[in-house]
C-alpha cells in the first residue's frame, strides 16, 4: 500500500498542477463556445459552404476553427451541413479544422504551451483543412452550387422548428439575456458534459508522463526530425482524443524532451482521426474522399511540425523552458478557484460515465455467467461452436 501511495502521489500532484494552470483558460473557452452556439446562425454557415470550389472551402475551414467538437462529435454537425447544401470539399475542410482546433483548446494551449504553439496550432489546422478541401473539390468537382434551406431550429429552447418561421424572424424570439444564459447552460452542461471525461483522462495521462517517464528515453526517440514526426503520426491516427484533452499530454511530452513540431503532429492528428470516425467517413463521404482526408492530415501535419521545429531553432527558443509560463499571469487564487469550479462542473458527467461503465461491466458479467454469446434468441449455434 505504501508503495502504491508513493507511486500515486507524484502523479496526482502533477495532474493537479496542470488542472490549476489550465482551469481559467478552459472556462473562458467554454464561455466563448456557448456564445458561439447561441449567436452564430447554422443557416448562415450552411449558405456559405455550398457556393464555389475554393471560397466555400476557405469559409468552412475558417468557421470550423473556433467550434469545439471532437472527431466523433463533429460528424453529425458535418452531416447536417452537407444536407443543408455544403459541398464535399467544404464538408471535408470543416471535418478537419473543427476537431483540430476550438476556442477551448486555443485557450488551454496558451495556458499549458506557449504563444508560438498557440498560434501555430490553429494555423496548421486551417492549412490542413484548406489543402484537403480544395483537393477534394478539384478531384471531385461539386455537382451543383445550389444551397438547400436550413432547418431553422431555435438553439435556445427549440421554440421554433423552422417550418413556420424564417431564420431572420426566429432570431428575434429571445432577448440577449436569454441567449446568454442558454449559452452558459449549453457550455456548462452539454459541451462540458461531453468533454469532461476526456479532459481528465488527458490530465491523468499527462501526470503519468510527467511523473514516471524518463526524460532521456523520450528525448532520444521523439526529440525532432522526420522520424519522430512519422512515429507520432502512427501513434496519433488511430487514437481517440479531443483537442482539449490532448493539450496537457503535449505539454508533458515537450517537458520530457519531445520537440514542439512532434507535439504539434500529435495535436493535429490525434483529435482529427481515430478508427471509429474514419470508418464512419467511408460511409459518409466515400473511400476516395476519406483517403484524401487522411493523406492531407498526415502530410500537412508532418510539414507543419518540421516548419515549427525550424522556427524554434531559428529563434533560439527552448520549448521546454517556456511551456506553461503563460499561466503564471493568472493569480494563484484564481487558478485554484477555477480548478475547483471545473471539478464541480465535472462531477455529474464523470459520475454518469462511471455508472455507464459499471452497468456495462455488470451486464457483461451477467451474460458471461449465463453463457450468453450475445446472439439473439433465434440464433442457433452451429455444430463445433
Amino acid at each position: 500500500m505504501a508503495d502504491l501511495l508513493d507511486l500515486m502521489m507524484p502523479i496526482l500532484a502533477e495532474t493537479w498542477e496542470l488542472l490549476r494552470e489550465a482551469s481559467i483558460y478552459v472556462l473562458f473557452g467554454l464561455l466563448v463556445a456557448g456564445l458561439l452556439r447561441m449567436f452564430l446562425s447554422a443557416e448562415y454557415v450552411a449558405r456559405h459552404m455550398g457556393e464555389g470550389r475554393f471560397g466555400s472551402v476557405f469559409k468552412a475551414a475558417l468557421f470550423g476553427i473556433p467550434i469545439p467538437l471532437c472527431s466523433c462529435g463533429v460528424l453529425p454537425a458535418a452531416a447536417s451541413l452537407k444536407n443543408q447544401g455544403a459541398n464535399n470539399g467544404a464538408t471535408t475542410a470543416f471535418l478537419i479544422s473543427t476537431p483540430e482546433s476550438g476556442v477551448d483548446s486555443i485557450s488551454i494551449s496558451y495556458a499549458l504551451l506557449d504563444p508560438i504553439m498557440t498560434v501555430a496550432r490553429p494555423l496548421a489546422a486551417f492549412a490542413t483543412a484548406i489543402t484537403a478541401g480544395i483537393l477534394e473539390n478539384l478531384v471531385h468537382p461539386p455537382e451543383s452550387d445550389r444551397v438547400k434551406e436550413g432547418n431553422g431550429v431555435c438553439p435556445v429552447d427549440n421554440c421554433c422548428t423552422g417550418e413556420d418561421c424564417s431564420p431572420e424572424e426566429h432570431a428575434n424570439h429571445h432577448s440577449f439575456g436569454e441567449r446568454f444564459r442558454a449559452g452558459l447552460r449549453y457550455a456548462a452542461v452539454d459541451l462540458w458534459g461531453d468533454l469532461a471525461g476526456w479532459f481528465f483522462l488527458g490530465l491523468l495521462l499527462a501526470g503519468i508522463i510527467s511523473a514516471l517517464v524518463p526524460d532521456d528515453i523520450v528525448a532520444a526517440s521523439l526529440g525532432g526530425g522526420l522520424f519522430s514526426m512519422l512515429s507520432m503520426l502512427i501513434l496519433g491516427i488511430p487514437l481517440y482524443i479531443c483537442a482539449t484533452a490532448s493539450t496537457p499530454i503535449a505539454a508533458a511530452m515537450i517537458l520530457k524532451g519531445v520537440s514542439p513540431g512532434t507535439a504539434l503532429v500529435f495535436l493535429l492528428v490525434g483529435p482529427a482521426t481515430n478508427i471509429a470516425s474514419l470508418s464512419v467517413l467511408v460511409g459518409f463521404l466515400g473511400r476516395r474522399t476519406t483517403a484524401l482526408y487522411l493523406a492531407a492530415i498526415a502530410s500537412v501535419s508532418v510539414v507543419s511540425g518540421l516548419v515549427l521545429d525550424s522556427v524554434y531553432a531559428t529563434a533560439g527558443i527552448d520549448a521546454g523552458a517556456v511551456v506553461g509560463k503563460a499561466a503564471d499571469i493568472v493569480p494563484m487564487p484564481f487558478q485554484v478557484t477555477g480548478a475547483l469550479l471545473l471539478v464541480a462542473l465535472s462531477m455529474k458527467p464523470l459520475a454518469r460515465i462511471l455508472r455507464n461503465r459499471l452497468s456495462r461491466y455488470r451486464d457483461g458479467s451477467a451474460k458471461a455467467e449465463a453463457g450468453d454469446c450475445g446472439c439473439s434468441e433465434s440464433c442457433t449455434p452451429t455444430p463445433g461452436d
